[in-house]
């Protein structure tokens, strides 16, 4: 994955055909060069009718999702392995490049207690399955490092390099987000120098998820760190202004994080994609 693109988040969480129409449609508007798909119920998504808005569009894809608690990977890798499967298959034949996300967990997921190597261990096998799966259908697979009110299971670039590194596939990268980072990283750039050698994904997201370059996120200590390190990977907008009521406890969000479509679209998108021709990433 290589340019900028947006989470459909912008535009729904829903993957059913309305939904996807309105969020293929609303990505091209603002000439995005990729979206990034949510997979909460992959089974049900109709692949081709995304392949073919895809391809009218002219657009390219990547696919995200977090594992229901049924499949967590830390407590239920055989289950994991099979929600994994489905997702990547139909990641697939929607025509996506990679498959990412909190692919090891849920965003709810907190035992009270620091992480075992047991968890790590089922995890690890959990995913190397999935990522010869996912080469097998010529699919990349992310890893994402979320904050530690998501998760007590990878929190940090460190935790994700250590989790790619388990796996040891080719296929496997680290993605990092920046909301997540402002939390959890020691300076944000320490975050993308540590995951350098497999940092392929960016979530630019702001400190209240609303609008980039509203908040609290060090944007040019981000820009300056990709640069540095010759990033060549996607940088994705991720705002979840359009978040449904029903999701809110999914990741805490009580209150609008931005306006519309128009505040986020109009103001943040343009910070980002200034931000990255000043540090030469577009």
């Amino acid at each position: 994955m290589q340019g900028f693109g947006i989470h459909a988040s912008m535009w729904t969480m829903n993957w059913d055909r309305a939904g996807a129409e309105r969020a293929i449609a609303g990505a091209a508007k603002y000439n995005m060069e990729f979206i990034e798909i949510p997979l909460a119920d992959a089974a049900s998504v109709d692949a081709g009718h995304t392949r073919d808005l895809l391809e009218k569009h002219g657009m390219r894809a990547a696919c995200s999702l977090v594992l229901p608690q049924a499949a967590w990977a830390s407590v239920r890798p055989e289950a994991a392995i099979e929600h994994l499967k489905v997702a990547i298959d139909k990641a697939a034949l929607m025509g996506a490049e990679a498959l990412t996300g909190v692919t090891y967990g849920g965003t709810n997921e907190r035992t009270g207690v620091p992480p075992t190597q047991a968890e790590y261990d089922n995890i690890t096998h959990a995913l190397e399955a999935a990522a010869k799966q996912a080469k097998a259908r010529g699919i990349q697979f992310g890893v994402e490092a979320v904050n530690r009110y998501e998760s007590h299971l990878v929190n940090t670039a460190e935790q994700a390099v250590a989790l790619v590194e388990r796996i040891g596939m080719d296929n496997v990268f680290v993605h990092l987000d920046t909301f997540h980072m402002n939390i959890e990283e020691k300076g944000a750039a320490n975050g993308i120098l540590v995951a350098r050698d497999h940092l392929k994904y960016m979530h630019l997201s702001e400190s209240d998820r609303g609008t980039p370059g509203a908040g609290n996120v060090p944007w040019d200590s981000i820009f300056a760190a990709l640069s540095a390190i010759g990033f060549k990977g996607a940088l994705t907008l991720e705002s979840f202004v359009s978040m449904p009521p029903e999701l809110a406890g999914d990741i805490s969000t009580w209150r609008p994080v931005a306006r519309d479509e128009d505040e986020v679209m109009g103001n943040g998108l343009s910070f980002l994609r200034n931000k990255a021709a000043q540090y030469h990433l577009a």
